[in-house]
């Protein structure tokens, strides 16, 4: 599977990003300026990582979700090509209309730096393969936007189509909605979540509990 990471001015993990990939993929996938206007030819897999692109301002995501490269990354979408946004990546998704819903200020109004427990809702996607349904994992996370949010029909929606892809399964301190911590679109192709898996795919890293998502790209 080859791998385009995408960087926006203020984007800060795209080097995790690179390190993931590399380990679970065999090779190196390519850094890609947001004011291309094509991903490079063969790309399978798009990857916007978190950070604060454009510094957060207006919305978070909401300026990179109309930088030039968006356009090749919507089509991509649209053919079926794997996304995975992780952060302000799976806000910038939110903005860009790949995925439904939107990311706000924290429940405590804080900005939040620390582990979380996640649990796998489905383990039957390119995305999750490599976990057992209903595993719970390590994962870091750092935002101040990650409150997840969305109308009544469009969380029931999620829940009755089984979108919904992790959930915080120990306290939900950023105060998603039903404890949502990453959904799928409908055809399971695109991924957001606004923990870091890839700052764990490495016992450097003090863990690997987060290699499980790139193994199952890999897979893929």
């Amino acid at each position: 599977m080859k791998a385009a990471i995408l960087l926006f001015p203020g984007i800060n993990r795209e080097r995790d990003m690179v390190l993931a990939v590399r380990q679970s993929f065999g090779h190196e996938p390519q850094i890609v300026w947001h004011k291309e206007t094509a991903l490079p030819p063969g790309t399978d897999l798009v990857i916007l990582p978190g950070g604060f692109s454009f510094g957060d301002y207006l919305r978070c995501g909401a300026m990179a979700a109309h930088s030039p490269i968006m356009p090749a990354v919507q089509a991509h979408a649209a053919r079926g090509g794997y996304v995975l946004g992780v952060c302000n990546g799976f806000q910038i998704l939110t903005e860009a209309g790949l995925l439904p819903g939107a990311l706000l200020r924290n429940a405590s109004l804080r900005f939040l730096s620390m582990d979380t427990m996640l649990k796998v809702e489905r383990a039957d996607t390119v995305f999750t393969s490599k976990w057992q349904p209903g595993a719970i994992f390590r994962a870091p996370m750092a935002h101040g936007d990650g409150n997840y949010t969305a109308d009544p029909a469009t969380l029931d929606r999620l829940e009755g189509e089984n979108l919904v892809a992790f959930r915080y399964a120990d306290e939900n301190r950023n105060g998603s909605a039903r404890s949502i911590a990453g959904i799928f679109s409908p055809n399971l192709r695109v991924l957001g979540l606004m923990p870091h898996p890839e700052n764990l795919v490495d016992p450097l890293m003090g863990g690997t509990d987060g290699k499980p998502l790139f193994d199952s790209l890999a897979a893929a």
